[in-house]
């Protein structure tokens, strides 16, 4: 007959007085790992022990028990109970709910412990965020629940958060068909179908990092570090009924506003209020706009205004501020590194000394009735208002729109309007948005558009190059006197020296912002401020007595200026440039570029979505990246939509040095052809007739251009 099989016995427990235990030195625990003991107390004090300590007998000498039981495994529990009791919030002899081990027992002591802590499984991170929830459902605040596990309220937030994602999501992270960064990343948005529908597009993808989640997810919105969202502020949209996408797990700078339409519409109510403002104080035109171009400003004269004079109080003020500027100059002139709260305060006195610096300025009200007036907005999201600016057309005009029928009428005469209003034109600008590109496979020439604004950049950081090399600026400037004086040529070519300005009829938003356009700002600012305009006897005084250096420098400077390296429209129908003076031009600009040694890497320029990458064929973004990068980089993206290929090839091609057709130099053959005075054949983006440029996805109106 066959025996039973034996059962095994579990060990009896039972509660023994806290005074009755002590610490086992075999506890297999001896790194500390970050837990804090106060925190387990806590929780112990609210909940109560939830775990028994694992004890065993300790026995004297002769092998008898002695009343004393030493815990092995449950060491930090222990030593949490121990708190309490020194805390004097639990008694020495409270009864502790411990198991008991057989002090004879076969399985040794450290085994216990060790058993205790490697058999232990952590709870799943998803258990943890829909716990959580439950938690949050019954009414638990984020800093309710932080204080309840002694984490943070941002912890806390980032676990719910991981809750409400897709249950589609979370089901495939159950069963570890995501990461936990991935999950993460899903958290910007609430819109499960969205969250599952990108998932379907990058399940098979090899580009699912949660950074491209994060990007797609926030692709239709606006970065609350945009211009726009800065002016209006947040608290703004969202009041207006905008929804803002934060990401709790990575920097967001802010998030991301839902809502471009809304967001747009708040600006331009804004300025529109801001304009009217302004309009009040007497100008005849207002131009508005977001971000207003590079060279707006010529051909405009700026009125010559006063500052507004300071009180008594902004007086005193100021004086006391450079006498603290001062004294903390020269407390802290020797040290090597400023602390930190004087750096700060020496920051304030400076922003406030600007401040009675950049006061409004005061105008000859004859003037202000036939001037106007520039508002747009910074890249900080500060309004910039540029009063004071003359238009060509309003400087014979000695009276103001509306004065000349006021001459005849009197107050309460039949007329229509009141006499004494004066209408102001209020210009709202925007950016036009440009046609979608066909997406062909084949290589098309460029469209002639990006062809314009990528010549535009290259033609500003010409103009910075010549004026930052007199040698060179002063060759150009003989070059074209010599065959204007001495021969006939009827093409005026890459240098106008006329001098006069040359409009950049077409930009991108990006081209006034450029280093090339910051420096001959600054150097244009610089000499402003020491020629003596407005008396031509006290100029030509002025210029005489400049040393040979600054002559030269100021040569340099006026000379850049006249530089065109502009592509423009032909025009067959003689308005306009030719081909001939289209060839020529290009040509000298390619050598002025080499006189310069101007590169446009080294000038600022990097292909980005906006300037280059999103305004071309995909079959023009792969070429891109497989001449910076090569094949297999290529072939990374060769699969992706457009907009994901343009952002993906934006990040392979930073830093990469690669430029288009139109900012690189002209081959050597060219140059020499150049040199020869010869025609040389146009680049392959430039070769094109009439009927490929009309095939290209961007139609734009010839642009206007001063006559040759």
């Amino acid at each position: 007959m066959a025996s039973a099989k034996q059962k095994i016995t579990l060990n009896a427990s039972r509660d023994i007085p806290f005074n009755k235990l002590v610490l086992s030195q075999s506890n297999v625990r001896r790194i500390k790992r970050g837990e804090t003991i106060e925190d387990l107390a806590g929780s112990i004090a609210r909940r109560g022990l939830l775990q028994s300590l694992n004890v065993r007998p300790v026995l004297d000498a002769e092998g008898n028990e002695t009343g004393i039981f030493e815990v092995p495994a449950g060491g930090r529990r222990y030593r949490a109970l121990e708190l309490l009791v020194r805390q004097k919030r639990m008694a020495k002899t409270e009864p502790v709910p411990c198991v008991i081990t057989d002090a004879n027992s076969a399985v040794p002591i450290e085994e216990d412990s060790l058993a205790e802590n490697f058999q232990r499984e952590d709870l799943h991170p998803l258990d943890m965020f829909r716990a959580f929830q439950t938690l949050h459902d019954q009414g638990a605040s984020h800093e309710e629940i932080a204080a309840r596990f002694f984490v943070s309220a941002t912890f806390v937030q980032q676990r719910l958060r991981l809750a409400k994602v897709s249950p589609k999501l979370l089901a495939t992270y159950e069963q570890e068909g995501i990461t936990l960064e991935q999950l993460m990343a899903f958290t910007v948005s609430d819109d499960h179908s969205r969250q599952e529908q990108i998932w379907e597009a990058l399940e098979h993808s090899w580009s699912k990092e949660p950074q491209q989640i994060r990007r797609m997810l926030t692709e239709t919105t606006v970065r609350a570090s945009d211009r726009r969202a800065l002016f209006v502020g947040v608290d703004a949209f969202v009041a207006a009924g905008g929804i803002v996408l934060r990401d709790l797990f990575e920097a967001d700078n802010g998030g991301w506003l839902q809502d471009p339409a809304l967001l747009d519409r708040l600006v331009a109510d804004k300025l529109k209020s801001v304009a009217a403002e302004i309009a009040a104080e007497g100008w005849k035109w207002v131009v508005v706009d977001v971000d207003l171009p590079y060279g707006h400003t010529h051909g405009l004269r700026a009125l010559a205004g006063t500052p507004a004079d300071l009180t008594a109080e902004e007086w005193a003020e100021r004086e006391a501020l450079l006498a603290e500027y001062d004294r903390l100059e020269a407390e802290h002139g020797e040290a090597d590194e400023l602390p930190d709260e004087v750096d700060q305060r020496l920051g304030e006195i400076e922003s406030a000394l600007e401040a009675f610096d950049s006061r409004p300025m005061n105008y000859d009200a004859c003037e202000v009735g036939r001037a106007g007036v520039f508002i747009s907005i910074d890249r900080d999201g500060d309004l910039v208002v540029d009063r004071g600016y003359m238009r060509p057309e309003d400087e014979t005009s000695k009276t103001v729109d509306g004065d000349a029928d006021r001459d005849g009428a009197t107050e309460g005469e039949d007329g229509g309007e009141d006499p004494s209003v004066r209408r102001v034109t209020i210009t709202i600008g925007t950016p036009a948005s440009e046609p979608e590109e066909d997406d062909g496979d084949a290589i098309k020439p460029l469209p002639e558009r990006l062809v314009i604004d990528l010549t535009a950049h290259r033609t500003l950081a010409l103009c910075n190059a010549v004026a930052e090399n007199p040698h060179v600026a002063m060759t150009a400037l003989l070059h074209r006197l010599v065959l204007d004086s001495f021969g006939h040529r009827s093409s005026i070519g890459c240098l106008e020296a006329s001098v006069r300005h040359v409009c950049l009829s077409a930009q991108d938003a990006d081209l006034k912002h450029s280093p090339s356009a910051k420096a001959i700002s600054e150097r244009e600012r610089a000499w402003r401020d020491d020629i003596p305009l407005g008396d031509d006897t006290a100029l030509w005084i002025w210029l005489d007595g400049l040393d040979e250096a600054s002559r030269l420098a100021l040569l340099a400077h006026c000379v850049s200026y006249g530089i065109n390296a502009l592509h423009e429209r032909i025009n067959p129908y003689g308005a306009g440039v030719s081909q001939q003076g289209l060839d020529q031009r290009l040509r000298e600009a390619d050598r002025l570029a080499r006189a310069t040694g101007l590169d446009m890497v080294d000038a600022g320029w990097q292909p980005t979505v906006a300037n280059y990458l999103g305004r071309v064929t995909k079959a023009r973004i792969l070429e891109a990246v497989r001449e910076a990068r090569g094949e297999q980089a290529a072939q990374l993206i060769d699969h992706l939509k457009k907009d994901e290929m343009a952002k993906e090839a934006e990040r392979l091609l930073t830093d990469a040095g690669w430029l288009p057709e139109p900012l690189r130099l002209i081959g050597d053959d060219q140059a020499a052809d150049a040199a020869t005075g010869t025609d040389a054949a146009l680049p392959a983006f430039l070769d094109g007739d009439d009927e490929d440029n009309s095939d290209t996805s961007e139609e734009e109106p010839a642009p206007a251009v001063a006559a040759e």
